[in-house]
């Protein structure tokens, strides 16, 4: 397809639209076009009336909500708290499964051992372990870090051990003819190799980190940004609801933005990411 552009000196080209969106000007803002127009049409209907402020606040309102949550300090608080649970999580679930996929993915007889049993917890929803984690843990945080923690482990388990496996045989023994140990194995074809798939779950795993601390931090929670969302419903602050949900997608982005920013730096030499 190709669009013509004329000068004011009538001088007129041609410029295909492949070419058009090329051009790094117009990759950095055709992103934003679909979010903007929302945002757009969101506060155009609210101010209408045509979407009534109880059902959705404006934008406007959301922005407004935020900065006099932020300006008391409340919205911060909130916001370190859910932070820390997330992460103390992550780093728990998150070890557990890389250790266990380096584990099975190095050793067969580690994988006739584990696998079997960890693919059919695998199965099991973790959120229907709500009713038994509050039985075992109560209602405090080590309920919510558990949740996390079985929420993270499995994507990192399978995409670890899943990279292992999926190292070409043929580097594996090339190495071993120019004369490696099984360390440096490991750490100079093995790990590399299966670097790009382990950074995959943990893009995985960021991502249902968050999806199970809202449901964690709706269960009886007293801080954090669930915790914060349900008070809020209580009095019909749909603004406070809204400005939570917008928080809890905003890090959602900025953890796979860190993840992503992860993959470009150690996986350079790859070709497929660059």
């Amino acid at each position: 397809m190709a669009i013509t552009l004329r000068s004011t000196k009538n001088k007129g080209y041609n410029i295909s639209l492949n070419e058009l969106l090329d051009h790094p000007r117009i990759q950095k803002i055709v992103p934003w076009i679909v979010p903007l127009s929302v945002l757009i049409l969101w506060e155009i209907s609210s101010r209408t009336g045509l979407l009534s402020t109880r059902i959705l606040p404006a934008p406007s309102g959301v922005i407004a909500t935020a900065y006099r949550l932020a300006s008391t300090g409340e919205l911060f608080q909130h916001i370190a708290i859910s932070a820390g649970r997330a992460i103390s999580g992550f780093i728990v679930g998150g070890s557990i499964g890389f250790g266990l996929g380096l584990l099975n993915g190095f050793s067969r007889v580690a994988e006739k051992l584990l696998d079997s049993s960890l693919q059919m917890l695998r199965t099991i929803p973790n959120l229907a372990l709500i009713p038994l984690v509050i039985l075992w843990f109560g209602i405090g945080d080590q309920a919510r870090l558990f949740l996390v923690s079985i929420g993270v482990f499995f994507p990192l388990y399978l995409n670890t051990f899943h990279g292992i496996r999926s190292v070409d045989p043929g580097l594996i023994e090339m190495g071993r003819v120019y004369g490696l140990k099984t360390p440096q194995l490991l750490w100079q074809i093995i790990f590399p190799g299966a670097l790009s798939s382990i950074l995959v779950g943990v893009r995985f795993s960021l991502g249902i980190m968050w999806l199970t601390l809202i449901v964690a931090e709706t269960i009886a929670a007293d801080s954090g940004l669930g915790y914060m969302a349900m008070n809020a419903r209580e009095f019909m602050q749909t603004d406070v609801v809204v400005l939570s949900i917008v928080i809890y997608a905003l890090l959602g982005k900025l953890a796979d933005a860190i993840a992503r920013g992860l993959e470009a730096k150690f996986l350079a030499w790859n070709p497929n990411y660059q």
